[in-house]
C-alpha cells in the first residue's frame, strides 16, 4: 500500500522511540486497574487495523476498486468505547467508527472484521450487512445495527430502542437482550447541531424528566470540523454540559486508558441508572472528510500538520513503549503485520462477485409474505379476552360504525391479540385522540401501552422505529398529514432503508397511522387539510393504506399490521378525516357510509389482502377508479350517471403503495373507459401511477383524470376553489362517454 504523510508520521515517530525495562503485559498499568498491558495491545490492534482499512480505500478508491473512503482515521479513540461495552449493547454507530467495530468484534469469537469492512468498500455481493448494496458498520452478530447517516438521523431511532427495551421488559416481551443492556450512539460534533440530534437528546431528557427509563449512551465525538466548517472551540460542552437529567462527561480520545476509564464509568452509570449519559470524546480528523476531499482548499499545511501530533494510533503506541509492554521494533512489527494483512484482503476481495440484477439488490427491499399475512391477520383474541375488553358488548354487534368507530375497535382487537403492540402520539391516551379514535383505549389497555408522547414527529416516530427492533409493535399516530412532512427522513432514510441496508437482518416493523386528506369542515386550512402525498409513494418499500370504508379500515388495519409482523412491513395507514364521523351516503340520515364491524377471522371481510381493490357495481360503461374521499363521491356520481342510463362502476384502490395493478387492470377491461378521480394533486398525486400503470401494462381504452389543484388548501369555504368536487367529477364522466 502506498503510504501517505500521517502513516510515515507513525513509522518515524515509532521508529523514534527508545525501549524501557519489559513489564509483565498481563499486570494492570499504572493507574489503570481494569486495564491490563495485554488489553491495551488488543485496542491497540483494533486502531491500527482501522487505520489499515482507511488506507486501504483510499488505495482502492484510487485505482477505481473501491467505493467508500470517508475513515476513521483519528476517531481510532473510540475503541475505549467498544472495550467498555458487552457485544450484546445494541450500537448504531457513526461513519468514523473503525475501530469500534473492529474491537467489538474481538470479543465475538470467529468474527473476520478486517476482510468485513474491506468486502464493503468494494460492494462485494459476500458482505455479511448490507451484501454489498452500502459501506456501513453493521454486524447482525455484533448488534451493530447499520446506519448510513451522516446528519444524526439515527439519533431518533437510538432514543426509541433505549425507551423500547425499557418497556418490552415491563411487559414481558422478549427483546433477545440483556436486562441491564444498554444503547450506544455515536455522533460527530457537526452533527449534533442538527434539528433531528438536538430532538433526539430532548426527547431523552424529556423521558429523564419523568423518570422513565432510557438506557443510552450518546458518544459525541468531536473533532472540531464539519467537512470544511468548524466547530467552535468548547461548543459541544458549552452546549450540553448542564443539561438537566443528562450526566455529561469528556474524554480525550488520544489518552486510550483515560478514554476506556471514562467510558467505563459512563457504561456503568448507564447501566445502573437506566438514564441517559452524554460523552464527549476529544478527536481529530486526519487525512480529510474523504478520499475525494481536498483538505488543503480550506485548511493551511502547519494546521494540517499539526493534527499529527494528537494521532491516537502513535499516542497508544508511544504509551505501549512508555510502559515497557512493547519495544518500538514490537510495534512496528505488529503495525506492518496488519498492513500486510490488510493488503492482502484487499487484493481477495477485490475479484469478488457484485450485485448482478435489480431483482438481486431489491431482494430485501419488501418482502410480501400473502399467505402467512393472511393466516396471522385472521387470528383473534380469545373470546373470553374479547369480551372482557368490550363490557358493552362485541364490536360485531354493535350495529354499523363510523370509520373512526371501527378503527378504534380495531386498534383494541390488535392490542389484545398482540401483547407487543404499542398505541402512542400526541393526544391519544386521556383525550383519545384529536377525532376519538383511540378514545378508551388506555383505560382499558394502560399506560404502558397506549401513551402521549411529545409534540415532535421525529421522536414519535424514532420511537417506532426503537420499539420494531426490541420485538414490540408500534403503532404511532401522527395527527396529521402536514405534520409527517416535518419527519418524512425517519420514515425515508431509516425506517424502509433498514431491511435493504442489512439484507433483510434487522427490520423495524410498524404501522403509522395518519390523519390526512382534505374536506375536513371547520377546521381547516393546510396543516389540518394535507392531500400531499408524493414524499410517501416515493420511498421505496413502504406499504400505503387507504381505507375509505368503516368495513375496510379495520380489515386493513388488521393486515397492515400481519404485515408487519411477518415481513417486518413498514406501513402508513392514511385515515381520510373527513370520513371519521360520515354515516351517509346519499341522502342525510341514509346510513349508507356506516357499515358493520368484521370480527377478526372473518372469512369474508376479516381481513383484506395486501394489494387488493374493491369493486362497487358492474356497470358496462365506465369505471370510475378512487380511494379515499374520491371513493364517496364517485358513488354519488355513479347513482347520477345511472339515473341517465349510464352504467358505472366503482374501483377503490385501498392501496396506493404497492397499487392493485392486476384490480385496476381488470376492472378497466371490463368497460373500456377509465376516469381516474384523484383528490390529490395534479402533479405528484396518486393519478399520475394509475395512468402509468394502465399504459404500461397495454391498456388500449380511453383514460382520463380529475384531481385537486396544484395548490396547498386555504382556509374556509376557498378550500371548494382547489379541491375536486362531484360537479367536476360528472362533468369528465360525461365527455369521456361521448
Amino acid at each position: 500500500m502506498t503510504k501517505n504523510p500521517v502513516d510515515e508520521y507513525f513509522l518515524t515517530e515509532i521508529a523514534g522511540l527508545s525501549p524501557v525495562a519489559a513489564v509483565d503485559p498481563a499486570d494492570p498499568i499504572p493507574g489503570h486497574p481494569e486495564l491490563t498491558g495485554t488489553r491495551l495491545l488488543g485496542m491497540f490492534d483494533s486502531q491500527v487495523g482501522s487505520r489499515h482499512l482507511d488506507l486501504a480505500a483510499r488505495a482502492l478508491g484510487a485505482a477505481g476498486k473501491g467505493f467508500y473512503s470517508i475513515g476513521s482515521s483519528g476517531h481510532e479513540g473510540n475503541a475505549s468505547v467498544a472495550a467498555a461495552l458487552r457485544p450484546t449493547d445494541p450500537a448504531l454507530l457513526h461513519y468514523r467508527s473503525g475501530a469500534f467495530f473492529l474491537e467489538r468484534a474481538g470479543q465475538v469469537p470467529g468474527q473476520r472484521p478486517l476482510r468485513d469492512v474491506l468486502l464493503g468498500v468494494v460492494a462485494a455481493s459476500a458482505e455479511p450487512i448490507s451484501g454489498g448494496r452500502h459501506k456501513v458498520f453493521g454486524h447482525r452478530d455484533l448488534d451493530i445495527i447499520p446506519q448510513t447517516s451522516t446528519i444524526a438521523s439515527h439519533l431518533p431511532r437510538a432514543v426509541g430502542l433505549a425507551f423500547a427495551l425499557e418497556r418490552a421488559k415491563a411487559l414481558g416481551i422478549d427483546s433477545e437482550r440483556p436486562a441491564d443492556a444498554v444503547v450506544v450512539c455515536s455522533f460527530g460534533d457537526a452533527s449534533a447541531n442538527h434539528s433531528t440530534a438536538t430532538g433526539a437528546i430532548n426527547a431523552a431528557l424529556h423521558c429523564a424528566y419523568q423518570g422513565v427509563g432510557l438506557p443510552l449512551l450518546f458518544v459525541c465525538e468531536d473533532n472540531g470540523i464539519g467537512i470544511s466548517v468548524r466547530t467552535p472551540t468548547d461548543w459541544i460542552a458549552r452546549s450540553h454540559r448542564d443539561l438537566p437529567g443528562m450526566t455529561y462527561l469528556e474524554a480525550d480520545g488520544s489518552d486510550l486508558p483515560a478514554a476506556f476509564a471514562v467510558a467505563k464509568q459512563a457504561v456503568a452509570e448507564v447501566r445502573r441508572e437506566r438514564r441517559p449519559v452524554f460523552l464527549r470524546l476529544s478527536t481529530v480528523r486526519l487525512m480529510g472528510h474523504a478520499g475525494s476531499d481536498l483538505e488543503s482548499g480550506y485548511r493551511s499545511r502547519s494546521e494540517i500538520n499539526a493534527d499529527y501530533t494528537r494521532d491516537p494510533v502513535t499516542a497508544t503506541a508511544r504509551l505501549l513503549v512508555g510502559l515497557g509492554i512493547a519495544t518500538p521494533q514490537q510495534l512496528l512489527d505488529r503495525y506492518a503485520a496488519l498492513r500486510a494483512e490488510v493488503s492482502d484482503l484487499a487484493t481477495e476481495v477485490v475479484g469478488l462477485p457484485k450485485l448482478a440484477s435489480a431483482a438481486e439488490v431489491m431482494r430485501p427491499l419488501a418482502p410480501i409474505s400473502p399467505i402467512e399475512t393472511a393466516a396471522r391477520a385472521a387470528v383473534a383474541a380469545p373470546a373470553g379476552r374479547r369480551a372482557t375488553a368490550f363490557p358493552d358488548g362485541l364490536p360485531e354487534s354493535e350495529g354499523p360504525l363510523t370509520l373512526a368507530q371501527s378503527i378504534n375497535r380495531a386498534l383494541a382487537d390488535l392490542l389484545l391479540v398482540d401483547p407487543g403492540a404499542l398505541i402512542f402520539g400526541e393526544d391519544v391516551a386521556r383525550k383519545g385522540g384529536v377525532y376519538g379514535v383511540t378514545k378508551g383505549l388506555q383505560q382499558r389497555f394502560g399506560r404502558r401501552r397506549v401513551f402521549d408522547t411529545l409534540l415532535d414527529e421525529q421522536s414519535v416516530l424514532g420511537t417506532a422505529l426503537g420499539a420494531g427492533l426490541a420485538g414490540l409493535l408500534p403503532i404511532p399516530e401522527i395527527q396529521y398529514l402536514a405534520y409527517l412532512h416535518n419527519a418524512a427522513d425517519q420514515l425515508r432514510g431509516e425506517a424502509a432503508s433498514l431491511r435493504f441496508f442489512s439484507a433483510g437482518q434487522y427490520r423495524n416493523p410498524m404501522v403509522v397511522r395518519v390523519a390526512g386528506l382534505g374536506y375536513q369542515k371547520g377546521f381547516g386550512g393546510h396543516f389540518h387539510n394535507d392531500n400531499g402525498l408524493a414524499a410517501l409513494r416515493d420511498i421505496p418499500g413502504l406499504i400505503v393504506a387507504s381505507p375509505s370504508r368503516p368495513d375496510d379500515a379495520a380489515a386493513m388495519l388488521r393486515t397492515c399490521a400481519a404485515s408487519a409482523r411477518t415481513d417486518g412491513s413498514v406501513c402508513v395507514f392514511l385515515e381520510p378525516i373527513a370520513l371519521y364521523h360520515q354515516r351517509d351516503l346519499h341522502e342525510a340520515g341514509d346510513g349508507d357510509w356506516a357499515a358493520s364491524y368484521p370480527a377478526p377471522g372473518d372469512p369474508t371481510m376479516g381481513q383484506t389482502p395486501l394489494g387488493r381493490a374493491r369493486r362497487y357495481g358492474d356497470g358496462p360503461d365506465l369505471t370510475l377508479v378512487s380511494f379515499g374521499n374520491g371513493v364517496r363521491m364517485s358513488l354519488r356520481v355513479a347513482r347520477r350517471l345511472a339515473e341517465q342510463g349510464v352504467g358505472a362502476r366503482v374501483l377503490d384502490l385501498r392501496w396506493l403503495a404497492p397499487l392493485p395493478v392486476d384490480d385496476l387492470l381488470a376492472e378497466a377491461a371490463a368497460t373500456g373507459r377509465v376516469l381516474i378521480v384523484d383528490e390529490t394533486r395534479r402533479s405528484g398525486g396518486v393519478s399520475e401511477s394509475v395512468v402509468t400503470a394502465l399504459v404500461d401494462r397495454g391498456f388500449d381504452g380511453r383514460i382520463s383524470r380529475v384531481t385537486s389543484e396544484d395548490s396547498f388548501i386555504p382556509l374556509g369555504a376557498a378550500a371548494e376553489l382547489v379541491l375536486l368536487d362531484e360537479a367536476t367529477i360528472e362533468a369528465a364522466a360525461v365527455r369521456l362517454l361521448m
